[in-house]
């Protein structure tokens, strides 16, 4: 299978919303209390304009759908989706995060082919999500953010000449690889 190359097509399948859920065991009380204590770290950091991120208000103590040990949803639109990213990398101490997008094409692959750890993976049991959802799983519409973002988005027009700016900049850096030629 080749990557997709058409500009109008990448743009329309760009992932808008993504979920961390942070594993513990959930017998050990070290790792659930550096799971909880991480979890209130990330709701302070959202309340002081860090980032745009919800935990779900449930913790699972138990194995839960696919996951196999206790953890936690945390949701992020596209639009923090670094900065969350950036922080659970430095701050996860020990523990393993699952990260996947959020699409509506192939539910189970969201949580497999499409799916990355930060930490130690664990094996999911996809046998407990559905194959495909008719619709994108919209979470926090009332946010205005990822698939509910009303934000202006930039033209194809406007990309290419982006683009084009960064590929004359680039022409200068030894190092930078250049894009093949049409």
């Amino acid at each position: 299978m080749s990557p997709e190359m058409d500009l109008e097509t990448v743009l329309e399948s760009e992932v808008k919303e993504w979920h961390f859920h942070i594993y513990f065991h959930q017998h050990n009380a070290e790792e659930h209390a550096a799971a909880l204590e991480l979890r209130d770290a990330v709701l302070r950091l959202r309340r002081d304009g860090a980032f745009v991120a919800v935990p779900l208000w449930r913790v699972n103590m138990e194995p839960m759908g696919p996951h196999p040990v206790g953890s936690y949803e945390i949701w992020c639109p596209a639009e923090s989706f670094s900065s969350v990213f950036s922080y659970l990398c430095i701050n996860r101490g020990e523990l393993s995060i699952l990260v996947h997008p959020l699409t509506r094409e192939e539910v189970r692959w969201d949580h497999d082919t499409r799916k990355t750890w930060i930490g130690p993976s664990y094996p999911l049991d996809l046998s407990k999500l559905p194959v495909k959802s008719e619709e994108v799983p919209l979470q926090y519409a009332s946010l205005k953010l990822g698939y509910s973002s009303t934000a202006p988005k930039l033209s194809l027009e406007e990309r290419r000449k982006i683009g084009s700016n960064v590929e004359k900049i680039l022409r200068g850096e030894k190092e930078a690889a250049r894009a093949p030629a049409e």
